[in-house]
């Protein structure tokens, strides 16, 4: 996919955000909750030697750094593709980057580890920067690609479909049941291990 000039598509925005899709958003911070909530109590109830309330303040920690790199927004302006995230979110864990639509020669396709497929944004000197895929309203995303690069991106399709988060959503609220009710019932019938 090399890149040819090409005038803008007047249908689109001067300027677009797009942020990660809410419901990868929701099923990831909730499968988060689904694998952890049970730590603390399990530690409790094994009498393990680790304090349930350092487990608590160590989960709470996780999640914050979760919630932060979930907080990826992409701002599309005249000049510029950039990923960002909000001041809160500490430089050390989530890096962003700028990159002149001038600049971007090229959008060459990379196989992932489990067979997907991602896009890299080639600029003039050959550094690669990641394409965002998994933000809402990502087609569009793609359009403002196009029109602003003059890239091909017929091929360019998400790095994975709606049905899968919701299949894994089905499964963490399940999950979610079945942690609620093991607490419940250790907590209501004082139940032990040793």
């Amino acid at each position: 996919m090399t890149s040819q000039p090409t005038s803008l598509n007047p249908d689109l925005p001067e300027t677009d955000t797009f942020r990660i899709s809410p419901l990868i958003r929701l099923t990831l911070l909730l499968l988060y909750i689904a694998l952890t909530l049970p730590l603390p109590f399990l530690a409790q109830l094994t009498h393990q030697p680790i304090s349930p309330n350092l487990l608590w303040a160590g989960l709470a920690l996780g999640f914050g750094l979760l919630y932060g790199a979930l907080t990826e927004r992409v701002l599309l302006t005249s000049e510029a593709i950039a990923v960002t995230y909000p001041n809160w979110v500490p430089r050390l864990f989530r890096k962003g980057w700028s990159l002149p639509w001038s600049e971007i020669k090229a959008l060459k396709p990379r196989s992932t580890g489990q067979g997907g497929i991602v896009y890299y944004f080639l600029n003039q000197t050959g550094q690669g920067f990641l394409l965002p895929m998994r933000v809402a309203g990502f087609a569009r995303l793609v359009r403002h690609v196009e029109a602003k690069t003059g890239i091909d991106t017929t091929d360019v399709k998400p790095l994975s479909q709606p049905w899968m988060y919701l299949i894994l959503l089905g499964f963490t609220l399940l999950l979610l049941l079945v942690d609620g009710w093991t607490i419940w019932t250790v907590n209501t019938q004082g139940i032990g291990l040793g």
